[in-house]
């Protein structure tokens, strides 16, 4: 068993295309017209056959109150790796965004809280390296 899909729900599916393809360099997998929404699906650039993030719209009324509770508490709704998180941290913060927790070390690597304008609060994680 593997991963073939996630979701992120998204205030505006435009907007978030734009956020997550512009801005943290995913590639459009699936841009498909589903009546006033699309199916729209990004992948890592290095992953291309790897699993879909869904850009879902957050129009579901159970939506609202479940963002809202994650992000009055700090929590974000999807995690992404990265290899340099201090360099990811530095080239994103230039593009304007916006996080709400700096690099950090945890255990087992750091970590940072991103926001990502579209509703959600997104982490970023380089893992502890491992020999």
């Amino acid at each position: 068993m593997k991963i073939n899909l996630t979701s992120v729900f998204v205030d505006d599916q435009a907007a978030a295309k734009r956020f997550y393809t512009e801005v943290l360099g995913f590639v459009v997998k699936h841009d498909l017209p589903m009546g006033e929404h699309a199916w729209l699906t990004v992948v890592s650039p290095d992953a291309g056959d790897g699993p879909e993030l869904l850009l879902e719209p957050s129009a579901h009324p159970a939506v609202a109150p479940y963002r809202d509770a994650l992000r009055a508490d700090g929590i974000p709704l999807a995690q992404f790796a990265v290899d340099d998180l201090d360099a990811e941290h530095t080239r994103m913060t230039a593009l304007g965004v916006e996080f709400t927790m700096p690099p950090t070390d945890i255990p087992g690597g750091r970590f940072a809280i991103f926001d990502d304008t579209c509703g959600n609060l997104i982490s970023l994680l380089q893992p502890e390296a491992t020999d």
